[in-house]
C-alpha cells in the first residue's frame, strides 16, 4: 500500500529516465543550432601559377602555404613535356607525390639519366634537407605535389651542368 506523495514510488524509476533526456535537451540546442565549417575546395583553375626566372618549362602554384611561411605548404608543379629541372637543394625536406605522368628523379650533383628512377603516377619520393636533386619530364607532361613545412626555398646547385646522358 503506498502513502506520502502520489506517484513518489515512481520517483527513482522517473530519474533514471529523465537524467539522461535531460542531459541530452541541455546539450541539443549547442550541437543542434553550431554551423560545421564546410570544405573549401581548392581548386587549381584559381591556383596563381608561374614560372621560375628562366625555366619555362615549370608552371607552378603554392596551394598552401608559401616559401617564406613557418608552416606546412603544398606546392603544385607541372613540368612540360620534355622538361628538366637541374640539380638543387631545399632547406627543408620534401614529399612528392606524382599527380600524372611519370618523373624521372636523380640525386647528386651532376645530372645522371643512367641513374634516374622513374615515379608513376601515384607514387611518392622524398628529398631530404639539403640533398641535391634533379628531375625530368622524360615521356611527357609531369604535374607533382610537393609538400613540406617551410620556410622552404630552392637553391641551385653551383657548376651543376647537363651531366652525362644514359648510355640508351
Amino acid at each position: 500500500m503506498r502513502t506520502g506523495i502520489a506517484g513518489a514510488g515512481t520517483l527513482p524509476s522517473f530519474r533514471r529516465v529523465a537524467s539522461p533526456f535531460m542531459f541530452c535537451l541541455a546539450i541539443l540546442p549547442c550541437t543542434a543550432t553550431a554551423q560545421q565549417p564546410a570544405p573549401v575546395p581548392l581548386r587549381p583553375e584559381a591556383f596563381h601559377w608561374f614560372s621560375p626566372p628562366g625555366m619555362p618549362d615549370i608552371r607552378a602554384a603554392w596551394v598552401i602555404g608559401a616559401e617564406a611561411g613557418s608552416s606546412a605548404y603544398l606546392l603544385r608543379v607541372k613540368l612540360a613535356p620534355g622538361g628538366r629541372i637541374p640539380p638543387h637543394t631545399h632547406p627543408d625536406e620534401r614529399s612528392s607525390t606524382v599527380l600524372s605522368g611519370t618523373l624521372y628523379v636523380g640525386f647528386g650533383d651532376t645530372v645522371d639519366e643512367a641513374r634516374m628512377v622513374a615515379i608513376p603516377a601515384g607514387g611518392v619520393y622524398v628529398a631530404p634537407a639539403r640533398v641535391p636533386h634533379y628531375l625530368w619530364a622524360k615521356d611527357g607532361e609531369v604535374t607533382y605535389q610537393e609538400a613540406g613545412t617551410g620556410p622552404t626555398g630552392t637553391v641551385p646547385v653551383v657548376g651543376a651542368g647537363k651531366g652525362r646522358p644514359s648510355a640508351r
